[in-house]
């Protein structure tokens, strides 16, 4: 079963660049058993910034810091900003729901927007069991983002109405 079916009619939100590292895509340390397998880590689910910043501390690199940018982009662009740890992965969201979610696998990390078929340009990548709408885009490094791009998806998707939280 394929991982993941990319849109063809969309710009990647990563950029190819000639000047890599030899070691990248390599964690610097042993990956957790969760990100060998390609499930989302086992990390508690928790509201807050405390138990993201927890779970993104404990990424290896080059996951952590992909996650990281990711991260304090979102800070950065998103007033009002809220995050929590849902199903192995940091969610975030504005106003009424979650909006978009981050996190880390082997060999890459993956940012996913839902209802992101409804962003202009649609992200490429369409996960597995993550929902119809939802797309995004799958990071190898962080001289892969494309920071104006991912801002802008982030914008967009604040935006609408976001999903899964409890009316109070």
């Amino acid at each position: 079963m394929p991982a993941r079916k990319p849109d063809k009619t969309s710009k990647p939100a990563v950029r190819n660049t000639a000047n890599r590292t030899a070691t990248q895509g390599k964690a610097t340390t042993e990956l957790p058993e969760s990100m060998v397998t390609g499930k989302a880590s086992v990390a508690k689910a928790a509201d807050g910034d405390r138990p993201v910043l927890a779970y993104i501390a404990s990424l290896p690199q080059p996951q952590r810091g992909i996650a990281e940018f990711i991260d304090a982009l979102a800070a950065k662009t998103l007033p009002g900003l809220q995050r929590s740890v849902k199903w192995g992965m940091s969610y975030y969201g504005v106003g009424d729901g979650w909006c978009f979610c981050c996190g880390g696998f082997a060999g890459h990390v993956k940012l996913m927007f839902v209802n992101g078929a409804a962003l202009k340009p649609v992200p490429p990548v369409t996960p597995v069991a993550m929902g119809k709408s939802t797309r995004g885009v799958e990071i190898k490094t962080v001289d892969d983002l494309d920071e104006h791009q991912i801002a802008e998806w982030m914008k967009q998707v604040a935006a609408v109405p976001g999903v899964g939280r409890k009316k109070k």
